[in-house]
């Protein structure tokens, strides 16, 4: 079929109305291409033997969002461009179904004596109307029963509503095609108008109401106008249960002449039928606003409760999004729909990451045989009754936060786990407030109100000479967070506790005591990270830590990459003994099937591949012994290591690969790229380590304090950033410092290749002698200054010659030390001439 004719039919503004040619009726005749031609008044003219059908559920209703978004300069006039769009569906007829016609043609039986005219769409009200011409002889009655009994049967349903048939009905009043901006809802509003002006119509009763309406759907209410209302036109409020009903009503019985003999009155009244309009949000505020008696005193109360809620530990909603957090009540990987629909997948074996990470837990468990005899001692600790304060301490990489969390901690669900690392790194108050409410589930949390409060204070104090006390410290903060994090985790050890056990009769704190299995375990991880730029964050959470063991409301666990852990924390305990324990790396044997483990089980997820594994085929794994001397236990390279060699690599190329690495990243961290400003060491002090640590594997910790290299400035707080910064590690013997070794064991390989460069061995090398010769230098001017004094002093006697002879001694020794240096200097200058 094709759209012959579309054009204005009733207003300035384009609304296009389709004429369609009929192939229905007797001899299939086809009619002529005819403009429609309808008044502005919106009405259809009446044809003699011509009638009007509503054909309901052609177009989705959805339409109306488009409808209304008028205004918009790319949008100016949304039905026109919907017309556009539903003829060029109807011309091209790639997809029947699609074509809103094509549904109104099928919803007309061929064998019905009636010709279509014409077919006028009403895009938002989701219909059309059908003009048809009918034979005189045969009653309008008779054509809608038939048309009512088809349409039962064999009605089409739309695409875009399967679950509704298309409907059809007469009109029996007088439509009005209107383009308002008024669009279909549930409830109708039916006003009753004269036939003449200045008539009286006639009001109509529920029952008459009813058996009007009810024929287009189920009636929901009907409301008449209240008693002692003077509104007029009189009216009545219909509400129907869909809103295609009520469709369906409006343009079937708007305009319908309802006579006398039916309750219409003397004069007849005539039904006026309009959609009614939503209720929009300006209701609510204007109702807000009208009755102030009434919402101030709710708002009043409602502010109060929840400042209560939030502020009030007893009852604070915090606490209650603390145990949310802790038991991870609202993850979604707590879900038991996430479990399974997981567990299907490992079952499938259809997600590349578990493979992986099947992979990894493979190489892993070969550690933790290694290392069963500590996780079986952090276990007994928690089982015991006494104050529980575990220290866990290892190099980064060493598997500290597994071992406890994946093994240790497995399967135990109260476990709080606290990340010092954002905390410590973030930057201003409000930051650290909210980075540490963050760490434990602490919200609502109200961080801008510090800055606030405490620009109020800064301004009071510039005006009136003292500060308002509004604003908080940061320490106060933070122990409003540990305060409420405390009740939180003593309500969960308090959880499934009833008055039926038998030792009911204790109290919480001696029913703590006596069950430290049903206490909670608090892992606090990367404590003491950059603890040399702020110490307040390491101080409250060891205050609370201790009180937590204290009052035996939970467990705590350090995990901690600095050796010198004990002096924070003996601050905060002074009288305890900690529990500690601590990792290092791996053995070689450890080591080696960490790495073979790693390979196989990569090997045996693979089913195609059902031959021998690759620890059993691969040559080039008999170097894998002394690569690992060379690289070490430390698990991070291990699994590098492991990774490199299942793209191909033989295990020494990967090994120099990883070895290149690290002294790119050593050069770069420590030694070429440092903002002094920022650093606590000199290039020139990391290099001195980095040169004498690649000559032997350990240095004594006291014999490097007294090099002139780190002489100058005290040495010990060098050595603590240096350490700080993963570059080396101070071993400690009976309770003291007692050597020096490279931070990782790759470091000694790396060390080793960069003195080996000797253009970069010579350059640091001078910058090396260059610092010696400017201190030797200070020396002797300090020494010339003082002899001049003395050589200023009247009647020299005895008592100046010792002196004196002294800071000659001095200055000679240091001038042979400088024409040394310079000697050196010279040496390292023709390198770097004659080296590329």
């Amino acid at each position: 079929m094709r759209i012959l004719a579309c054009r204005n039919l009733y207003s300035s503004r384009s609304r296009s109305h389709f004429h369609l040619p009929s192939v229905l009726g007797q001899g299939n005749q086809r009619y002529k291409n005819e403009a429609a031609d309808i008044p502005k008044s919106g009405h259809i003219e009446d044809d003699p033997n011509s009638s009007l059908l509503f054909i309901d559920n052609i177009f989705p209703l959805k339409l109306n969002y488009l409808l209304g978004l008028t205004g918009l300069p790319f949008f100016t006039d949304p039905e026109k461009i919907l017309h556009k769009l539903l003829t060029q569906i109807h011309e091209d007829q790639k997809i029947p179904a699609a074509d809103p016609l094509n549904l109104a043609k099928r919803a007309l039986p061929k064998n019905l004596s009636i010709q279509v005219k014409r077919i006028l769409p009403r895009l938002k009200e989701g219909g059309a109307y059908a003009k048809v011409s009918h034979d005189p002889n045969v009653s309008l009655s008779a054509v809608e029963a038939a048309l009512q009994e088809y349409l039962e049967k064999k009605s089409p349903k739309p695409w875009f509503n399967p679950f509704r048939r298309i409907s059809s009905h007469l009109v029996r009043g007088r439509p009005w095609l209107e383009d308002l901006h008024r669009f279909p809802n549930k409830r109708l509003k039916v006003e009753f108008l004269p036939t003449t002006p200045g008539a009286e119509a006639a009001g109509l009763s529920e029952e008459t109401l009813y058996s009007l309406f009810r024929t287009y759907g189920k009636l929901g209410d009907i409301t008449p106008q209240p008693t002692g209302s003077k509104d007029l036109p009189k009216y009545a409020m219909l509400s129907y249960g869909n809103i295609r009903d009520a469709i369906m009503a409006k343009n079937c019985m708007h305009g319908f002449l309802l006579s006398e003999s039916e309750g219409g009155g003397k004069n007849g009244t005539i039904l006026k039928i309009v959609y009614e309009k939503r209720a929009k949000a300006r209701a609510w505020r204007d109702w807000i606003l009208n009755h102030p008696r009434i919402v101030i005193p709710v708002l009043a109360a409602l502010v109060g409760s929840m400042t209560i809620m939030v502020f009030d530990p007893r009852i604070s909603i915090r606490t209650f999004f603390i145990k949310s957090h802790v038991t991870h009540n609202f993850h979604l990987t707590e879900n038991r729909l996430y479990k399974w629909f997981r567990s299907q997948l490992v079952r499938a074996n259809e997600i590349l990451t578990l493979k992986r990470q099947k992979s990894e837990d493979a190489g892993l468990s070969v550690v933790w045989d290694d290392r069963r005899g500590d996780i079986e001692q952090i276990k007994t600790w928690l089982m015991e009754t006494a104050d529980t304060f575990i220290v866990i301490q290892g190099p980064r990489g060493s598997g500290k936060r597994e071992l406890v969390l994946d093994e240790a901690l497995e399967g135990r669900r109260n476990t709080l786990v606290i990340d010092c690392k954002p905390i410590q790194e973030a930057r201003g108050d409000s930051s650290t407030i909210f980075a540490a409410a963050k760490e434990v589930g602490y919200r609502p949390v109200f961080s801008w109100m510090n800055t606030f409060s405490s620009m109020i204070d800064l301004a009071a104090q510039g005006t009136i000479g003292t500060k308002t006390g509004f604003s908080e410290t940061l320490d106060t903060q933070l122990a409003k967070i540990w305060q409420n994090t405390t009740n939180a985790l003593k309500e969960l050890a308090l959880e499934g506790r009833t008055k039926d056990d038998k030792d009911s009769e204790l109290g919480d704190d001696e029913y703590l005591e006596a069950h430290p299995e049903r206490r909670p375990v608090v892992v606090i991880d990367n404590f003491l990270h950059k603890s040399q730029e702020s110490s307040i964050v390491y101080d409250k959470i060891s205050e609370w830590a201790a009180a937590l063991t204290t009052a035996n409301v939970a467990h705590v666990i350090f995990l901690t990459n600095d050796v010198s852990f004990s002096k924070p924390l003996s601050k905060a305990l002074p009288d305890r003994v900690f529990r500690q324990i601590s990792l290092g790396d791996c053995s070689p044997e450890v080591a080696k099937r960490f790495v073979i483990n790693h390979l196989n089980a990569d090997a045996e997820e693979r089913s195609d591949r059902k031959g021998s594994l690759p620890s059993q085929t691969r040559e080039d794994l008999d170097e894998l012994d002394g690569c690992i001397d060379i690289l070490g236990g430390r698990l991070t390279d291990l699994e590098f290591l492991a990774r490199r060699i299942k793209t191909g690599e033989t295990p020494r190329k990967a090994v120099h690969q990883i070895i290149d690495q690290s002294a790119s990243e050593i050069l770069k961290m420590y030694v070429l790229d440092i903002d002094r400003t920022t650093r606590s060491w000199t290039p020139e002090q990391a290099w001195l380590l980095i040169k004498r640590l690649a000559a032997t594997p350990s240095l004594r910790y006291h014999e490097l304090l007294l090099s002139d290299t780190f002489k100058a400035d005290g040495g010990e707080p060098t050595l603590r950033a240096l350490e700080q910064a993963e570059l080396i590690t101070i071993v400690s013997s009976k309770g003291r410092p007692h050597s020096i070794k490279p931070g990782k064991p790759v470091y000694q390989a790396a060390f080793r290749q960069l003195t080996e460069d000797k253009v970069l061995a010579a350059r640091l090398d001078l910058a090396v002698l260059s610092q010696l010769v400017a201190m030797e230098s200070k020396a002797i001017d300090k020494a010339e200054g003082e002899l001049a004094l003395l050589g200023g002093l009247p009647g020299q006697g005895r008592e100046v010659k010792d002196r004196v002879k002294w800071l000659l001694g001095k200055m000679q020794t240091s001038q042979r030390k400088v024409e040394g240096y310079e000697n050196d200097a010279a040496r390292l200058k023709s390198v770097l001439q004659q080296e590329f």
